[in-house]
């Protein structure tokens, strides 16, 4: 089984100052879909919250292999990641990382849910691609 990349203090950084990224993956005639989400990095996993039955999710219960783009442009810094996703729907790191969610992102603090009404998708990432990242 593949060993997760590690990122560097660089890349860590650049990646704890956002929370939005664009995740991709591949619908089941092998095209490509990208939206748009929010993330949390967590002891070297990517954490996306979705609901059932949306799109993205139906792709990976199919292809678990899933990509990551971070970017902020003016100047252009990027984090791109490919990976393997996985759910994440109960127990006790199911609300851990929900508390996690729950105190960086305002919408979940709006509409909140509990165990099993919605999941998290775990992103284990097994390659990287940067570029900008000199100056952080």
């Amino acid at each position: 089984m593949p060993k997760p990349v590690k990122f560097t203090g660089k890349e860590k950084r650049f990646l704890d100052a956002n929370d939005g990224c664009s995740l991709a993956t591949v619908y089941p005639d092998n095209r490509p879909h990208i939206i748009p989400v929010n993330f949390l990095l967590i002891d070297g996993l990517f954490y996306v919250a979705s609901d059932y039955n949306t799109r993205k999710l139906k792709n990976i219960e199919l292809n678990n292999k899933v990509a990551l783009l971070v970017a902020k442009f003016n100047p252009n810094r990027a984090v791109i990641v490919e990976g393997e996703a996985s759910l994440l729907e109960r127990g006790p790191e199911f609300k851990r990382i929900y508390e996690m969610f729950h105190e960086r992102f305002s919408w979940v603090r709006n509409d909140p849910w509990s165990e099993g009404e919605a999941p998290f998708i775990v992103i284990k990432p097994l390659k990287k691609i940067r570029w900008g990242l000199k100056s952080i």
